[in-house]
């Protein structure tokens, strides 16, 4: 039996070779094992932030802040209260919650739409993401609930009070900068899709 070659080259070089554009839709995908640490990371996210508040909302009635009533940790730096917050951090955009709901759902659209961009089948941006991800749908659950976000890690430092915050908000806050950190040693343009075909993706 003779090979045919209708390319004219030898059938064993690499011009006979299937040829894979590295910059077009041939990232390898295998549903959850393709981004397995971005799914781990954001649900871990997700079940840290609902199990506190849960705890927060079983043990302290709403709202709390300061004495008599919240739970001094550290006292005159950190304490457990339990307030809402129906706008962004620091309550910027407040009583806009429906507004902030659809703008967490257009993030996380936004992230699955241009997730080669953002190189997230690479490790680090995975667990970036993840975090950032399960931050954002911890808070979204507070407000179809709520019609708030659960904040309860109160923090002074002397005279300043620091925007009391959750376990969603500080997700948020290290994916980021992970990202950040991550895209200032590299290029998310130039980062291989093929990382994710590896058994370390």
């Amino acid at each position: 039996m003779t090979t045919e070659n209708n390319g004219g080259g030898d059938p064993g070089t690499a011009e006979s070779a299937p040829q894979v554009d590295s910059t077009g839709p041939a990232l390898p995908t295998r549903g959850f094992g393709a981004y397995r640490r971005f799914w781990v990371t954001c649900l871990l996210a997700f079940a840290a932030d609902q199990v506190t508040k849960e705890w927060i909302a079983a043990r302290l009635p709403y709202p709390t802040y300061g004495q008599p009533g919240s739970i001094v940790v550290v006292s005159e730096f950190f304490n457990i209260v339990h307030v809402g917050n129906t706008g962004a951090a620091w309550s910027l955009f407040s009583g806009r919650s429906l507004m902030l709901s659809l703008l967490a759902l257009a993030t996380l659209l936004a992230i699955y739409f241009w997730r080669r961009a953002l190189a997230l089948q690479v490790r680090t941006v995975q667990i970036a993401f993840g975090l950032l991800c399960g931050g954002i749908v911890g808070n979204l659950v507070d407000r179809i609930r709520h019609g708030h976000v659960i904040d309860f890690l109160d923090f002074h430092f002397g005279s300043f009070i620091y925007p009391t915050f959750n376990v969603a908000d500080s997700c948020i806050c290290v994916g980021v900068g992970l990202y950040l950190i991550w895209s200032m040693r590299n290029d998310p343009t130039k980062t291989v899709p093929t990382e994710s075909s590896g058994p370390d993706a």
